[in-house]
Order: structure tokens, then sequence, then C-alpha cells
């Protein structure tokens, strides 16, 4: 039996209920995990028709936790960033996307950007999840055709992020 939103929106709700800190989080990547490798859930949930690039699948009305389906026809080469002040959780379904990891060499004040530096980078492939703090900053290239669910901690759509810069 396939792999529903409704149940992964429970485990995931669930999880942050019991520790709703970064364990809890991490905890959360296996049920991502559980919905990337599941190709009905995928098909089903994660369309090009529907998810271009980005959709809310699912808003918990409690807490504001998003599940987002992904898809990307063309390459796209994300800027550094992070995801203000929540956290976020990317899992890739199909293809592979490369994440680099930044730090801040120089921190921003007013409308100067904060700078940073690559501190390194990896291959995320189908079934790879991985959580990013607040404050994290991260970039992603994902190559054509990709498939992804990435968690919020908050609708992304609302967060104010912060200004980065390569340096």
């Amino acid at each position: 039996m396939s792999y529903s939103l409704e149940q992964l929106s429970q485990d995931i709700s669930q999880t942050l209920k019991a520790d709703p800190g970064p364990d809890g989080r991490q905890k959360i990547c296996q049920f991502v995990s559980k919905a990337l490798l599941d190709k009905e859930f995928i098909a089903k949930h994660v369309t090009p028709e529907e998810c271009k690039p980005r959709k809310v699948l699912y808003e918990d009305p409690d807490s504001g936790v998003c599940i987002c389906g992904h898809v990307y026809a063309k390459e796209a080469k994300g800027a550094p960033h992070d995801h203000g002040p929540t956290w976020a959780i990317y899992g890739v379904a199909e293809k592979v996307t490369k994440m680099t990891e930044w730090k801040i060499v120089k921190a921003g004040s007013g409308e100067e950007p904060s700078l940073v530096e690559a501190v390194g980078s990896y291959d995320m492939k189908p079934g790879d999840c991985h959580v990013y703090e607040a404050g994290d900053v991260h970039s992603p290239h994902i190559t054509p055709g990709t498939k992804l669910i990435r968690i919020e901690g908050a609708n992304l759509d609302h967060v104010k992020r912060s200004r980065i810069k390569a340096a």
C-alpha cells in the first residue's frame, strides 16, 4: 500500500509534538525518505502539472508546517540562502541535486547582505533527505527533471529571508 499525504502529515505532526527540536526534525527525515521512494506517492502528488516548480501540498493549520512538492523541468542554480527564522528539510525523489553549504564570513546589516563562502557540497540522490536549521546557508544546483519534497517549518511564502551574497 502506498504512503499517503495524510499519513506523512500525521507522522510529521506527531513527531514534532513529541520533539519540536533538531532531533525531531532529524526523525522526520525517515518519513520524508519513505515518501520519496514511494513511486505511487510521487506520481500522485509531485507532478509537473501541479508543482512548477513549487506547490504547497499540505499546510498544518496548527503549526504552520508545510509539505511542498517541487518539479524542475529545467536546470536551476539556487543562490546561497537560508530560510530566515525557520527550518527546512529537502528530500530528492528523482534525479540528483548538488547541494552546497556556506558559512557566513561577514554578517550583513541594514541593506547590506551577509557575505558567505562555500564550505562543502554533496550530491543528494533519490531517497536522500537533509535538515537545514534556521540560519543554515545552502544553495541547490538542480538537474532537469528533478522532483523534490521539501518540508518547511513555516510557509516560506510568508517568511522574510536574510539577504545573502557569495563573497
